[in-house]
């Protein structure tokens, strides 16, 4: 019996143009694996709801045509289902696909969905909001709600955004609580991990995964400005962590509180509450993989 696979495609997320992607579906898709169907969202969070009814509907895959912001809205409908999370990554930035390997080029990765290469992730619940690889509430947070509110995609426009308010930006203090102690501190970085990059090789948590029921509290402490591309260059080679102004600590839950309640889940931007209580919610999520990864 043929699989059922839906495609979500958000036409105004990530860069390029979508109205090539039916018919290069259709061309490299596999028919003889595969019965398909193609749905384009109409509004914010649409896709979670297309997503959340192929679930009830049986659909055995819903693939996500866009960027980690239409992955976390098609992901968090699908959570706690038997249906299969797939990526067509055409975002800015493509976090959690670069990190479960799957191809870049749109072609290859309609191909890799073909191989049906499976696994089962993680993902985090903070509060009532859940998210897949990536939550921060310090300068990613901002830039998030910047790019959010830009009106060009892309590396450069992002890139554009972090050289513009890295400048002015004022670290922001947390309270942390671990069962046996508390801490209170500045940050510049407050990110919770679960996978390893937010997107475009800027690597966050280089030994993150998605399958080991914990993630990673990565904390950038505040430096002298004159650093920043030394510390930047760390991210990109995936060694921020041997930096001494990071700090990278394993947990399956925290407790967090925040000054600032401005956070983003997955590069969505959100409005959080002060007080955040975060658990992993261990092996949540059907997904597919690419055929490299490991």
């Amino acid at each position: 019996m043929k699989k059922r696979i839906r495609f979500i495609i958000n036409p105004i997320s990530g860069i390029g143009c979508k109205t090539t992607f039916p018919d290069l579906i259709k061309t490299h898709l596999d028919h003889a694996i595969f019965d398909y169907e193609i749905v384009i969202t109409e509004y914010r969070k649409h896709a979670k709801k297309i997503a959340e009814d192929s679930a009830r509907e049986g659909f055995d895959i819903v693939c996500a045509v866009g960027g980690d912001g239409s992955v976390h809205e098609v992901g968090t409908g699908l959570i706690g289902s038997k249906t299969k999370l797939a990526i067509l990554p055409a975002g800015s930035g493509n976090g959690l696909a670069r990190h479960l390997k799957i191809p870049l080029n749109i072609v290859e990765a309609i191909k890799s969905i073909n191989e049906l290469n499976t696994s089962i992730m993680d993902t985090v619940l903070v509060n009532d909001k859940p998210f897949l690889g990536i939550g921060g509430y310090g300068f990613d947070a901002l830039i998030a709600q910047k790019f959010d509110e830009y009106n060009t995609r892309g590396f450069w426009s992002y890139a554009k955004l972090v050289l513009r308010e890295f400048y002015s930006y004022k670290p922001t203090s947390i309270m942390i609580e671990f069962p046996n102690s508390k801490r209170v501190m500045p940050v510049v970085l407050c990110t919770l991990a679960n996978s390893s990059e937010f997107g475009n090789g800027f690597v966050v948590s280089p030994n993150s995964h998605v399958s080991d029921g914990k993630i990673e509290l990565c904390i950038l402490k505040p430096f002298a400005i004159w650093k920043a591309p030394a510390i930047a260059y760390r991210f990109f080679r995936k060694t921020a962590n041997t930096s001494k102004y990071s700090e990278i600590i394993s947990l399956e839950k925290v407790r967090i509180t925040l000054t600032n309640k401005m956070a983003h889940y997955d590069g969505e931007p959100f409005e959080v509450r002060n007080e955040l209580n975060v658990q992993v919610n261990p092996k949540s999520l059907n997904i597919l993989v690419g055929k490299n990864y490991k």
